[in-house]
């Protein structure tokens, strides 16, 4: 996630706090045992105590982390450990099948960038078509920087710019294959009838000479933008406050919008998470205090954009409904181009940074999902029907459920308050109510504020979540929530991990949770760190491996990245986290003033792929069209005409798996 005001704080209700509650736990819990953590329980007001509440993986014989960790990085490049290879698979601009090449000068048209890949790449997944050698690999493309998407900056801004800046936008899909086959073109297929135990665990001695590439034409190659039509499913749909001009029926929205991070679903659709649409709309003057406009961050300047010049749908004066039509979770079928995406409102509106999907033993889904601000909540959604039987009787099982807040006990438990008329505290909303102002609900149903709630993952055979909270930069400043012993750094600079889990199921209505790490440097007494190895701060990516390996990436925001607090962190990084020991060790370190975030292995976990975002980002202010390169010149180098965010591919040069 980037392009977000860390100073904004739309929450401004009186639920406690994340630490208010650990506050209360710790003086119940007292210190852990050993001098060690006796004095580690005492700098960090006992939270030490919980770090080993909650099993984080199950059981294995041999260690997860056999690579060596690397060390911190300000190089413009990408760092790995020894033995690894990275190397970019698609970059902003490149065609997705047939299209045009990148011109280095960013002159491509908007009906170009149509058939390009987006801009600033976040969350990914991979659909396998045959295993771990091809399949289909779907990345958001969050938002942009205007200043080099265009020659010329944002200036002399017109429609084509427009049209070019929501093209950039969306969801890319591309299909990609490992094979020996020469350029881009797709080959004859050579690959397709050997190496099978490449996706059955077994080792081919020469399957890692084989590259990953895209395949070019591809039927399934797609973009999805911030101008294709999109439907509206779910309660919510047709209500009318989601009627604009242009839709009297509330059912059809033009596009999607800052896509943060990312989920898939057991009958194999993905699902492209909307996060700060408020930035692209212009209100006539500041919202009022308490009204909707006011809890999701809408303001008369937006982020800056300029969509709002040469589109009314923009202006919040002219058409006051459209950002309702924006921050919720998009359904995509990869394996249908011609498909129509659908916005599933029973998920919730908020500034969805993921939804990540969790079968329960019974076959219901449940969908973790967090809301990237400063004292936002944790949300799940349970469908009442198993998937299949929902399916079989033409229900999505993302239309049919109940949503769900997190609430966090001093005692270490925890539930899941339900957000429907039937909770009390919501007698007198209506569910559409409810879902197109999911925020205030919460607040009424009385969750519990956290730190940057982002991305949410599972361990399924240990019944445990796992959630990164980025950081809280306005915790202890003048009117909002104090530091307190849980933390003793003036401000949540660093932020930290939680994990919460279950006696029986997912799907159980109330838990038990513990913290995972806090973040920061390990070897500063400052800090009040509690990692085990390598140093990070700002978690903000995060995911499960099939083997269980936990790997955590980081978003320190460009003005503080190797500087401040942040001294000696170097660039943002991937890490490598075994979560029953939870030792820790960085893997990877990006290019200058990128955010690493969105990360998949294949089946075999032999191959991953990770976002490498917004490199050369200006750390503070805009760029400068006249000098695209100041702060990186990354993929392309000397030769380039600017900075790219990509999506790269990792693979072992043995052959072997990701981490071992």
């Amino acid at each position: 996630m980037a392009n977000h005001d860390e100073d904004s704080v739309s929450n401004l209700s009186d639920n406690e706090t994340f630490e208010e509650v650990v506050e209360s736990r710790v003086s119940r819990r007292g210190f852990i045992g050993g001098s060690m953590a006796a004095a580690a329980a005492f700098s960090l007001g006992g939270v030490g105590s919980l770090l080993s509440a909650v099993p984080a993986a199950a059981s294995h014989r041999r260690p997860l982390l056999g690579f060596t960790g690397i060390p911190v990085s300000s190089a413009d490049t990408v760092v790995v450990p020894e033995g690894y290879t990275a190397k970019v698979l698609i970059a902003w601009g490149d065609p997705v099948s047939n299209g045009p090449e990148f011109l280095p000068n960013a002159g491509n048209s908007a009906a170009d960038q149509a058939l390009q890949w987006g801009m600033h790449n976040d969350g990914v997944a991979y659909f396998p078509i045959r295993g771990s050698r091809r399949g289909l690999l779907v990345q958001n493309n969050e938002y942009i920087d205007d200043v080099l998407l265009f020659p010329d900056g944002n200036a002399g801004w017109n429609q084509e710019k427009t049209d070019k800046a929501l093209a950039a936008h969306g969801v890319s899909i591309i299909e990609i294959k490992k094979s020996r086959g020469p350029g881009n073109g797709d080959d004859d297929d050579d690959d397709d009838d050997d190496d099978d135990d490449d996706d059955f665990g077994g080792h081919s001695s020469h399957s890692h000479r084989r590259e990953w590439r895209v395949v070019r034409p591809s039927r399934f190659a797609r973009r999805i933008t911030g101008s294709t039509p999109i439907k509206i499913g779910g309660p919510a749909a047709g209500d009318p406050r989601l009627r604009t001009t242009a839709d009297p029926t509330g059912r059809l929205v033009f596009g999607t919008l800052n896509n943060c991070a990312m989920g898939f679903t057991p009958w194999g659709t993905y699902l492209a998470c909307e996060e700060n649409f408020n930035g692209y709309f212009r209100t006539p003057a500041a919202p009022v205090p308490g009204s909707i406009e006011a809890r999701y961050g809408l303001s008369t300047g937006g982020a800056g954009y300029l969509l709002h010049t040469t589109d009314s749908r923009f202006r919040v004066a002219d058409e006051p409904n459209e950002p309702n039509r924006f921050g919720w979770v998009v359904e995509i079928d990869p394996f249908e181009p011609h498909s129509r995406p659908v916005k599933r409102t029973a998920l919730g509106r908020l500034k969805h940074e993921g939804a990540w999907v969790q079968e329960t033993r019974h076959g219901k889904v449940v969908v973790y999902m967090g809301d990237d601000e400063q004292f936002e909540y944790i949300y799940r959604y349970v469908s009442n029907l198993p998937w299949r039987t929902a399916r079989r009787r033409g229900i999505n099982p993302l239309d049919d459920g109940i949503l769900y807040v997190a609430k966090f006990n001093a005692d270490g438990t925890g539930q899941w308050l339900p957000l429907t008329p039937d909770n009390p505290a919501l007698a007198t909303w209506s569910i559409n109510d409810i879902l197109i102002n999911t925020r205030g609900a919460a607040d009424l149903a009385g969750a519990t504020k956290m730190d940057r709630p982002e991305w949410i993952d599972t361990f399924p055979e240990d019944l445990t979540a796992i959630a990164t909270l980025t950081n809280n930069t306005r915790r202890g400043t003048a009117g909002l929530p104090p530091t307190d012993p849980p933390n003793p750094r003036a401000i949540n600079t660093f932020g930290h991990i939680i994990r919460w889990s279950y006696r029986n199921d997912f799907s159980e209505p109330t838990f038990r949770w513990d913290i995972f790490a806090l973040g920061g440097d390990p070897a500063n007494p400052a800090h009040g760190s509690t990692i085990v190895g390598d140093k990070y701060g700002s978690p903000d990516g995060i995911y499960v491996a099939p083997s269980g390996r936990l790997w955590i990436q980081t978003d320190v925001s460009g003005s503080t990245i190797n500087a401040g607090a942040y001294a000696g962190f170097g660039n943002n990084q991937m890490l490598c986290a075994d979560p029953e020991t939870r030792e820790t060790r960085r893997f990877l370190v990006g290019p200058s003033v990128c955010e690493i975030t969105g990360a998949v292995v294949t089946p075999d976990e032999r191959a991953m792929f990770v976002g490498i975002q917004h490199p050369g980002e200006a750390p503070t202010g805009v760029n400068d069209p006249a000098n695209p390169k100041r702060y990186s010149s990354w993929p392309d180098g000397p030769e380039g005409g600017r900075p790219r965010s990509a999506c790269i591919v990792i693979t072992k040069n043995d052959g072997g798996q990701i981490g071992s």
